[in-house]
Formats: structure tokens, sequence, C-alpha cells
């Protein structure tokens, strides 16, 4: 048996037809940039996140970039970020001319640790960024207190995490604004680079649908500096042939994490405290092992990875920064030795059988 990492030929073959028929629509018609599939998948992708504006853009980078301008993020400000995330994260915020500043995480949940956000907090901090990590939310009653308190902007990012829940909220509504990754290999993923925007304030949404669209409200009417940065009609038709499927997709998800946790030993499991709905883009073991058991897993032709290596504060492109080992304990603990196992949810039953079968081995 071998068994892929993440199987995306897997869930085509599940919509061939409505997949097929998308493209097809996007050709026939000739309209590749903008038009009524984008707006038609903006809106539905707002009602799926329970938010009052969805922009797209062309990438979840982009979005997190443009969420910071449309905020008046800029040079000489902080933005506090985990250090446990994907380089996007901080590296928008380096990329709007900003600092990012990092904070450790909680070693179970592995998102943002709220009880060490105010010593980070400067007279130059405007905003804090807590990453869905792995598809569980962070911890946003505190995190939301913390930044009332400090008058402080939240961006949530929710890259990985479509549909998760806080309090029977959905993520990306906690905030003044919010980021969504549409990579492939996303819970709800397009056929190639894509992202959103989304947001409650009417004029956030204004900002970034212009700055994602060289500055301009209407053609020839630009009115500040803006990029391009739109999402592209095919993608857009993709997604909206997806949607309807994220759901049922996520309880999928939901129940392969289910089998992985009847059926494991000897490994820390992921976590789902009583008030979150977590969503697996991701199922992130711990072990002091490692190295051993990916080498078995890769012996019994089983994919795993990495997620992440390295905390942010340690990669050669923070170097500048001068962090020194010691300082994100718990984010270098799990870096050493965390390890995501096969998620998606065509997954079978028998499939997850025969991993958890060499693991507990």
């Amino acid at each position: 048996m071998s068994i892929p990492f993440v199987d995306l030929k897997a869930q085509y073959e599940s919509i061939k037809e409505e997949i097929d028929l998308a493209i097809a629509s996007v050709i026939n018609e000739t309209s590749f940039i903008g038009g009524e599939k984008v707006k038609s998948f903006e809106s539905e992708f707002a009602k799926y996140v329970g938010s009052k504006h969805c922009i797209g853009m062309a990438n979840g980078t982009d979005a997190i970039e443009i969420a910071l301008k449309a905020l008046g993020i800029g040079v000489g400000d902080e933005v506090i970020v985990p250090a446990l995330t994907w380089i996007s994260t901080a590296g928008a915020v380096n990329g709007i001319g900003a600092e990012p500043v990092f904070v450790d995480v909680l070693e179970d949940e592995r998102t943002i640790d709220p009880a060490q956000i105010e010593e980070k907090i400067t007279d130059r901090t405007k905003a804090i960024i807590p990453v869905h990590l792995f598809g569980l939310p962070a911890r946003m009653d505190r995190i939301m207190t913390i930044a009332e308190k400090h008058d402080l902007h939240v961006i949530e990012d929710c890259a990985q995490a479509h549909g998760a829940e806080f309090n029977d909220q959905r993520v990306g509504t906690f905030g003044d604004i919010a980021t969504f990754s549409f990579y492939p290999g996303k819970n709800l993923g397009a056929y190639g680079d894509a992202g959103a925007v989304v947001t409650n304030r009417d004029d956030l949404a204004e900002t970034c649908r212009m700055l994602s669209n060289h500055g301009q409200m209407s053609k020839h009417d630009h009115r500040i500096i803006g990029r391009n940065s739109r999402l592209d009609t095919m993608q857009a038709a993709i997604l909206n042939a997806k949607l309807p499927h994220a759901e049922q997709w996520t309880e999928a998800r939901i129940r392969v994490a289910g089998w992985y946790e009847e059926r494991l030993t000897g490994l820390k499991r992921p976590v789902t405290p009583e008030n979150m709905r977590h969503v697996f883009h991701l199922y992130v073991v711990q072990s002091s092992k490692r190295a051993d058991l990916m080498t078995k897993l890769k012996e019994a032709n089983i994919g795993c990875a990495i997620h992440y290596p390295t905390p942010l504060p340690y990669l050669k492109s923070y170097a500048y920064k001068n962090h020194q080992r010691g300082e994100f304990t718990i984010a270098e603990k799990l870096c050493n030795e965390i390890i995501s196992l096969p998620m998606f949810a065509e997954l079978s039953e028998e499939e997850v059988d025969w991993i958890c079968e060499i693991l507990n081995q």
C-alpha cells in the first residue's frame, strides 16, 4: 500500500464533472479577469465565513500585505506574530515596511500564547496577527481583550482554517480583517495561487479592493497607489465549484482525525478544546523520535512532512534581529518533534489503520 501525504487527484475525481464544466465555461465565455464568477465567489465565501465583505486576491501573502496597508500600517510600525507559522505571516509585515515581533506559542494548541503578547507591546505596536494554525483557532477571546486594551488592530491569518470555529463563531470574523489562502493543498484550494480578505468594515473592504486593483474604484479612476493582486477568474470558477463541498470535506477530515485519535498510541496528538472546531488542515503529531518515525513511514511508502522545521525568529532571513536559541522554547521544541501525517478528506479508514500500525510499532 502506498499512501500520499495529500491526494488532490482524488478530490478532483470526486467532482470532476463540476470542475471541468467550470473551467470550460471560463474559456467559452473568454472572461479571464474579473466578471460574475469572481463576484459570485466573493459573495458566497463571505456568507460561508459569516462576514459582510470578501475581496478576492492573487494569493494569501498579498492578502496579508493588503490588509496591513488598508489599516494604515507601514514603516516604523511593529506587528506581533507567532514564532511558529509559515513565513508569509511575518514576511508580509516586512513587505509593507513594518517590523514583525515574535511571540512564542502554546505547546498543546500550537497557536500564539496570549499570556506572552503584552510583554512584547511597545509604543510602536499597531497590530496582532494571530494564526489559526493547522486548522485550530487561536485563543481569540484573550487576544481581542488585549487588542482592545491597547487599541491594536487584529488581522486573523486563516490560511489553514477555512470553516474553523471559536465559541461557535467562524474564524475570520473576530478581528478588524482576516486573510485566507486558497493554495491548492488548503482545505478549500484552487488549482493555482489564490487568496482573499474578509471584513465587516465597509471602509476596509473598499480600500482593500482599490489596493488590489491598481488603486482604482473604476477603470482609470486611480484614487490611491495600489498593485495588481486580483483573484483570477479561472480560480474563482474552480472555487465556486468546490465551495458547496467544503463542509462535507471538513467533516471527513474531522472523521479521519478521529480515527487517528482512536488508534495512535505513544505519540502526542492534536488537541481540540471544547469551545473550538478544529478543521484539521494538517494532522500533526509529536515525538522525540521523529527521525526514526519518518524513516519508517517512508520505508512503508507513507507520505509525511514537517510543518515547520525552524521557528521564524531563527530563520536566516531574520538573522538581523539577533534572536538567540532559548528565547522561544515551545516553538523550538515543536519544530524538533512535530510530524504531519497524511490528511485529506478521501483518506480511508483502512489507510489510517495502516499508518497507525506502522507508527505504533
